[in-house]
């Protein structure tokens, strides 16, 4: 794992590693089912006390990133560890889990279609659900998946898909990746959900190292999530020689981004902030676009 924490950063060292960790999972950096170094191993590569290890872990075991599995090791939570012991699975379950293990070892739908079409063109779908829990990563990734594959695409949570099951009649379901074993259950058992990694972040980390004077970053984006997540992943760069700034759209005022020097904006802020500081960080990972198309064309009959 490449984790950086700054101990002279405003943000404490425990919430980032606890997001730095996150992040690598859903941007696929962290596979499901990898183990985590030790606390005390973890703590002696990063030079930090075992505690600040524990308590991260402790957060991201609460948030359902992490599980704790026998011999005290930490591994990243699979689809496996949503499923009870001994349960019976039907037909469907094993094929939605035969689905997703062909694309974790590289396999693309198209190889598994012909034994799928039949099941894949009942009740094809004609537009995409984006299940998430904060409205605006919600806005995010429809931005992004409508203007990429040019699908309808809708957006709600998952208590809505629960309390309304019929939002995923007629629906390519698809949900971020370290939520997709949450959002499954709620889907019709006929009906895949595909997941989603998102970008890594290693070329703006990058871009702020290289800075050769104190600079004023910004970080505009209409997701408090992805501000927050953002806060934490660029604090080591950061440190106390650059100043930071965020802001949740819409902003307040237009003058705000007048003094930043880098303005890294998401997908719906590069749109609204004219400048050439501004900089694009789109949330999706390219090769989740590609397979996601990929998936929406093999729902078209031949």
């Amino acid at each position: 794992m490449d984790l950086r924490v700054s101990k002279e950063s405003e943000v404490p060292v425990r919430q980032q590693l606890a997001e730095q960790i996150a992040f690598l999972i859903a941007t696929d950096k962290l596979k499901a089912g990898e183990v985590l170094p030790s606390v005390r191993e973890l703590a002696r590569r990063l030079r930090i006390h075992h505690n600040t290890v524990s308590h991260a872990y402790q957060d991201l075991v609460r948030r359902s990133w992490l599980v704790r599995r026998r011999g005290s090791r930490i591994v990243v939570r699979s689809l496996t560890d949503s499923k009870r012991p001994g349960a019976t699975q039907d037909l469907d379950e094993l094929i939605n889990m035969t689905i997703q293990a062909a694309r974790e070892r590289g396999y693309s739908l198209q190889v598994l279609r012909e034994r799928l079409r039949e099941r894949l063109l009942d009740e094809p779908p004609d537009h995409i659900l984006v299940v998430d829990q904060e409205p605006g990563l919600q806005r995010l990734l429809q931005a992004e998946i409508r203007e990429a594959l040019g699908w309808p695409v809708e957006c709600c949570s998952r208590e809505d898909l629960a309390l309304n099951p019929g939002r995923a009649i007629g629906a390519l379901v698809v949900a971020p990746q370290y939520a997709r074993e949450d959002v499954e259950p709620l889907v019709p058992k006929a009906r895949l959900t595909l997941s989603i990694a998102f970008s890594s972040a290693d070329e703006h980390v990058e871009r702020i190292r290289q800075l050769s004077q104190p600079s004023v970053i910004a970080v505009v984006s209409v997701s408090a999530n992805l501000l927050r997540t953002a806060r934490s992943l660029l604090a080591p760069a950061l440190g106390r020689r650059h100043s930071f700034c965020e802001y949740l759209l819409p902003l307040e005022s237009p003058q705000a981004l007048r003094s930043a020097d880098i303005i890294f904006c998401d997908s719906i802020a590069i749109q609204q902030v004219k400048s050439p500081k501004a900089v694009h960080y789109r949330v999706i990972a390219p090769a989740s676009l590609e397979y996601l198309a990929g998936a929406a064309q093999s729902f078209k009959p031949a």
